[in-house]
């Protein structure tokens, strides 16, 4: 028996990467996933693996920056499943770089994928997890909003800094109704990653070497085990936090 057997999840961008990490974390203890991402044969690839582990998977095709189609998919996903328990906000599409040259579209992307599209989906969500007593949402941020030094990172920090205010906010609001809201910082080796780290090397290991632990985590072992627990029983108690999943880099003070 999984700490979360009976429970729907609705994970963005989980496609690939930090999302589908989660995805199969929740799958393993039991949740059905709802598998939400811009392309269809990443989605069917993550359904797939989601189904050997004995859950429910279905598809959804969504861009998080088509922000009036998310109401209708988490409509969509509620009838498929009966109901919706976990909401996990993980897709972000926005852009790195010196603040001087990102064009003005380049810097709402960022927001517009980051605290637009959770907000969207949480309001969305909310009768849903209301409904069945409460449920939990996670919303992923960044240990770049306490970055000792944010040159490159300003759209990005910004961007998951709203998102941070956001869960604290809806977190002290819906308590009430029984839904826990929290963030988490993590530190895994994504697609992404892994392509800079092929690509930079030497930058990579001094990277990882300013880990405490001593390595950027897994996506599933490491992070999706970590929302899988804080989405269970065992964190009931646990509400508008932003939890570090860095190996201890950050100082969050």
């Amino acid at each position: 028996m999984g700490k979360l057997d009976g429970k729907v999840a609705v994970v963005s961008g989980a496609g690939q990467g930090v999302g589908q990490g989660i995805a199969l974390a929740l799958a393993a203890e039991g949740a059905s996933v709802a598998v939400l991402g811009r392309t269809a044969d990443k989605l069917l690839t993550t359904c797939h693996m989601l189904r050997e582990r004995g859950v429910e998977a279905e598809p959804f095709v969504l861009d998080v920056l088509d922000t009036e189609r998310i109401p209708a998919v988490v409509e969509d996903v509620a009838a498929r499943f009966g109901g919706i328990d976990i909401l996990v906000n993980n897709a972000y599409s926005g852009c790195y770089g010196p603040l001087l040259t990102l064009t003005d579209e380049q810097f709402r992307r960022g927001f517009g994928s980051g605290p637009f599209a959770a907000f969207a989906f949480m309001k969305a969500a909310h009768p849903h997890l209301k409904e069945n007593g409460g449920g939990v949402i996670i919303n992923l941020v960044t240990s770049a909003m306490v970055r000792w030094d944010l040159s490159t990172y300003g759209a990005y920090a910004s961007a998951k800094s709203a998102l941070r205010t956001l869960t604290r906010a809806a977190a002290n609001e819906w308590g009430g109704d029984g839904i826990r809201v929290n963030a988490i910082a993590p530190h895994a080796v994504s697609p992404a990653y892994a392509g800079w780290q092929d690509a930079h090397p030497e930058e990579a290991a001094e990277f990882a070497a300013s880990i405490p632990l001593g390595y950027v985590g897994d996506c599933e072992q490491d992070i999706g085990r970590a929302v899988a627990m804080l989405c269970g029983p065992d964190a009931r108690y646990l509400t508008g936090a932003t939890v570090p999943l860095d190996g201890g880099q950050a100082n969050f003070g």
